[in-house]
């Protein structure tokens, strides 16, 4: 009779607790989600496994969500304003990791109770390794974008002035000054220039002198003064001469006035000179002011003037180019899977 009573009694035990006998429990603990938080934990699971999955708050409130996510992307299951989950089993289909997400909306914090099992589909199996590891991995992205990009370079040579320009003696009858002001604009893109300020005819022959010097060089293609001031090379030499002329580089038109007046002005070149020529790489805009004054007591002189500039135009294009990005990322991967 007893041993009767002892079969049928194991018969009618529940499945689940015979299958209970031969799960293997992965986690088992109690938790806090924060107010307005959530919580993530990944297990891995081997093919033929079965899930079994307990949870319950410990004061009866309700979480807001709670997820069972197949990576990347299989929800095998999703419960809302759950309050308890009891002997929830997942079929396993393939070996993979599984994503438990418990999210919480309140501003209070929910204590859950969470049992994670899985039973082996064999003995083969019971010894699976359920830990998730993590890895950095880069993702490598290229995109496409419009250049801008420098072709060439086009040099030009700009004549700024070419002039005689006449200076009255100190004691000139008709009343003019002693002095005179040559101004010439600086070309957009300048980058060198150079003058020549000869006195007279004697630093006009210079001039030409040096012109035809110039041109018996191998460098024949520029001009005299463009060679100046593309090179430095200077091809002029001093005249001798009686008559000479005082000539300073003005700042400004400011200091102009000031040395129309006879007063102390700035300046950032000066000579007194028969004849001068030289390379200037600055200023390289705007206006250029110079000064000339006679200090010939008897005779009004008349200074040649020339400037020329050496300009560089950037000509540019546009071009499709193909930037490269990379972003780290975390990846999470089983032992059993490497």
């Amino acid at each position: 009779m007893k041993q009767l009573l002892l079969i049928t009694l194991l018969l009618f035990l529940p499945f689940s607790y015979s299958n209970a006998q031969e799960s293997v429990v992965v986690t088992e603990s109690t938790l806090k989600v924060a107010g307005l938080g959530e919580e993530a934990f990944y297990y891995g699971f081997a093919k033929g496994d079965e899930i079994g999955f307990d949870f319950s708050e410990a004061n009866g409130k309700e979480l807001k969500e709670l997820e069972i996510i197949e990576l990347p992307s299989s929800s095998k299951f999703s419960d809302y304003k759950v309050k308890k989950v009891q002997d929830k089993r997942i079929k396993v289909t393939k070996t993979g990791i599984y994503k438990f997400r418990l999210s919480n909306s309140s501003l209070g914090g929910r204590v859950c109770r969470l049992k994670i099992q899985r039973i082996p589909a064999s003995e083969n199996t019971r010894i699976f390794d359920s830990s998730v590891y993590w890895r950095t991995v880069q993702d490598t992205t290229y995109t496409t974008k419009q250049e801008r990009y420098l072709m060439h370079a086009d040099t030009a040579i700009v004549k700024m002035t070419d002039q005689v320009a006449p200076v009255s003696s100190t004691s000139a009858m008709n009343g003019n000054p002693n002095k005179t002001v040559v101004e010439f604009t600086l070309p957009e893109g300048t980058v060198s220039w150079s003058y020549y300020i000869g006195v007279g005819a004697t630093g006009e022959k210079a001039y030409d002198g040096a012109r035809d010097k110039f041109v018996n060089t191998a460098a024949a293609s520029v001009a005299k003064l463009p060679g100046l001031a593309l090179y430095g090379i200077n091809y002029f030499s001093k005249a001798q001469g009686e008559d000479n002329v005082k000539y300073w580089f003005i700042a400004d038109w400011d200091n102009v006035l000031l040395f129309k007046a006879g007063k102390q002005f700035y300046q950032y070149k000066s000579g007194d000179v028969i004849n001068e020529a030289s390379q200037m790489k600055a200023p390289n805009r705007g206006k250029v002011y110079l000064g000339l004054l006679n200090d010939n007591v008897m005779d009004q002189i008349q200074v040649n003037v020339h400037a020329t500039a050496i300009t560089v135009t950037p000509v540019w294009g546009t071009r499709q180019v193909s930037q490269m990005h990379v972003q780290a990322r975390q990846e999470p991967y089983l032992n059993a899977l490497k």
